[in-house]
């Protein structure tokens, strides 16, 4: 196998990775006490891409680790998977309205902005669905996607119920916010439990 293949498949199996870790972050409540500050945001702008609690950060960092390891990817695989996924959380969380047509094209293998604000809705099956960062395949391949918020692009409510208190949304209560605030209905565990 060639080199630009092993590092190519890398890339896209470090994906896949980053795929489940992210279900795993909804579906784990400790994860999801984490991980809700990326969702706490009232907008979706190319700053909600970069709304990460430290704690999870770590965690991400670990895993990522660990899937490098087993996979033995080349230094040169692991850069070009995080450049592709900086920029791409960059692009999708960007407040960006690709043209119909295109969106419909690109969102048949990348993650696009349309795309992933459906996963930023405050109704908590639209925010269990689409867990994709850069590729779309996964969302597809393992039933996860949802094509549009109930309301519409233009009508959702982007955000968190627990999370709307401006206060509550300062960088000291956001840090605060996993050790708390009550559980909410928005983790997958809580949403199967509730069915």
């Amino acid at each position: 196998m060639g080199q630009g293949v092993e590092v190519a498949l890398a890339v896209v199996l470090l994906d896949m990775a980053i795929y489940f870790q992210h279900v795993m972050a909804h579906a784990v409540p400790l994860f999801w006490r984490f991980h809700r500050m990326h969702h706490a945001d009232l907008d979706y702008d190319v700053t909600t891409g970069a709304r990460f609690h430290p704690v999870e950060i770590f965690l991400s960092m670990g895993i990522k680790l660990v899937v490098v390891g087993v996979l033995g990817a080349s230094v040169e695989a692991v850069i070009l998977f995080e450049v592709l996924l900086n920029g791409m959380a960059m692009f999708n969380h960007g407040n960006i309205k690709l043209p119909l047509g295109l969106d419909r094209l690109l969102r048949l293998c990348l993650v696009t902005p349309d795309f992933h604000r459906v996963h930023h809705s405050v109704l908590t099956r639209e925010t269990n669905s689409n867990f994709g960062f850069n590729l779309s395949w996964w969302d597809y391949f393992f039933g996860t996607y949802h094509s549009q918020p109930a309301a519409g692009h233009e009508g959702e409510t982007i955000g968190l119920t627990i999370l709307r208190d401006p206060k509550e949304l300062r960088l000291e209560r956001l840090l605060t916010q996993p050790f708390r605030l009550a559980k909410d209905h928005y983790s997958l565990q809580a949403e199967s439990l509730s069915r």
